[in-house]
This record gives C-alpha cells, sequence and structure tokens, in this order.
C-alpha cells in the first residue's frame, strides 16, 4: 500500500469500517480531512505544516491514493466514487454525511490518545462541512471549514445550507457557549461550489462564534486549475505577504488558541 511520507499508519476501525490514518507529530490532536480526489502532495505537504506546528495530526484515508497527483481524471473518479457511496450525501441540506460517525469516532479515540482540552479538525472541500458537524458526541472544539461545498450548490436553498442537522447545530452553539470553540472558515469570493451564501449564514447562525476568511482569486496561485478554490492546498501561494498565506497562519494560531492546555 502507498505511503505518505514523513508519516506512520495505522488502521483504525468504527462500527465494523476500518481505514487507514496517516500519523505525524506530538501535541493536541488535529484531524485533517483530505479534499477531493484524496490524499494529494499538496494535502500532505499541509498536514505536515500542521504537525510540525505542534500537533498531533491524524489524517484519514477517505477517498483515493496516498500521494496520487491531482488530475481532472482523478477528481472526476474521486467524485464519483463519492456521488454513489453511502457514506456521502452529497445533496443533503439539514443532515450530514453518514461518514461523519466514524469520524467523530476518530476524534474520541485521538483526543484519549493525545489529552488536552478538545481536538482540531478541517474539513476542505467535499469535507468542510465535516469539522462542523463532529462538534456532536466528539471533542471537537476547533473546527476549520476550507471551502465547505456540501451540500452540492444547486438550487438558493442549497447554496446557504450547512450540511448539518439541527442537532449538530446546537452542539456548535452549545460548545461555543459553554466550552470557548469558535469556527472558522476560509473560502476564495466567486468560488461556484462554495457560495457566499453559505459564509452568510454560518455568519447569521453564529455570530461571533464564526471567523470567516474570504480571498479574492485574484490572489489564488495561478499555476493551479480555476477557478480559485482549495485555499490551503492547491491554490496556496506559500509566501510572506500573499492572502492564502496568511489564512494558512490564521488556521495554524487558531488551532494553538482553541487547544492550548489550561494553565
Amino acid at each position: 500500500m502507498t505511503d505518505v511520507p514523513g508519516f506512520t499508519s495505522e488502521q483504525f476501525s468504527y462500527a465494523g469500517v476500518e481505514r487507514r490514518v496517516f500519523r505525524r507529530g506530538l501535541g493536541p490532536a488535529v484531524v485533517v480531512m483530505h479534499e477531493i480526489p484524496g490524499i494529494t502532495p499538496q494535502v500532505a505537504k499541509f498536514a505536515k505544516r500542521v504537525a510540525d506546528a505542534g500537533f498531533s495530526v491524524y489524517m484519514p484515508l477517505l477517498l483515493g491514493i496516498p500521494m496520487k497527483p491531482v488530475s481532472g481524471g482523478y477528481i472526476a473518479q474521486s467524485l464519483l466514487r463519492a456521488c454513489i457511496s453511502r457514506e456521502f450525501r452529497l445533496l443533503a441540506t439539514n443532515q450530514s454525511s453518514p461518514i461523519v460517525d466514524w469520524l467523530r469516532a476518530l476524534a474520541r479515540h485521538a483526543h484519549a490518545e493525545c489529552g488536552g482540552p478538545g481536538v482540531g479538525a478541517i474539513g476542505m472541500c467535499l469535507t468542510g462541512n465535516f469539522a462542523l458537524a463532529m462538534m456532536l458526541d466528539s471533542p471537537t472544539l476547533a473546527p476549520v471549514l476550507s471551502q465547505p461545498s456540501l451540500p452540492f450548490p444547486i438550487g438558493k436553498a442549497a447554496k446557504s445550507a450547512l450540511h448539518a442537522s439541527p442537532a449538530e447545530l446546537a452542539a456548535a452553539h452549545e460548545k461555543i457557549d459553554k466550552h470557548g470553540a469558535h469556527i472558522l472558515g476560509l473560502r476564495f469570493y466567486g468560488d461556484p461550489a462554495c457560495p457566499g451564501e453559505r459564509f452568510e449564514r454560518l455568519r447569521a447562525e453564529f455570530g461571533a462564534g464564526f471567523e470567516g476568511i474570504e480571498i479574492d482569486p485574484k490572489f489564488a496561485n495561478p499555476a493551479a486549475p480555476k477557478p480559485a478554490h482549495s485555499v490551503v492546498t492547491n491554490h496556496l501561494i506559500d509566501k510572506e505577504g500573499e492572502p492564502t498565506r496568511a489564512a494558512l497562519d490564521r488556521v495554524l494560531s487558531f488551532f494553538k488558541e482553541q487547544l492550548a492546555p489550561a494553565a
């Protein structure tokens, strides 16, 4: 089986479903959920940055082949697999995907191993809103929603939907009100997969509990495919002073703020 350089791997099983999880680092746990098509070199590089910033990264393989480069055909293949899988509900507006139950279990396992006040989680694209739904029944206190793309924005209602159930939203409110949790969101302006209405809904739903970073697509990596979409991976320009680099730095500082052990 293909490895991710610099990471160890283990199998994690919950409710009869076993998946490979890549591990790196020490410190509070952060679950890194890859985007479509899978754990690409860009996703692995981001996860390494998180680990090297002082966190224990748990990166499950949900789709695709580890370290396979991004291509149009690979994206289409992985998206088709997600469409036919019972674990993903790509059009669900007021409920999350079944795979979130497994991710919650992983977060509980990671917290038991690493300790600290809670767990961080970042979802990207297809997995973006999973980090929000994980605030129910898991110790997730620092969710990052990077270009959250579910439900697919087909129709007005879907554009502002959060792919989360009322119970999951209520759990997020409780974590914010009683446990000091916050939610961080990242997107590019004009991204058709993550419309502005979704961030408007997050601001209306969570108020000061939500911090949204929206970036002009002219600051996206010009070598990456258009439209600008993947803030901390494919469309990142990793140079000081670049808005996407500032967004990456904010993700790392957000995890530090939310997951630092109490004095």
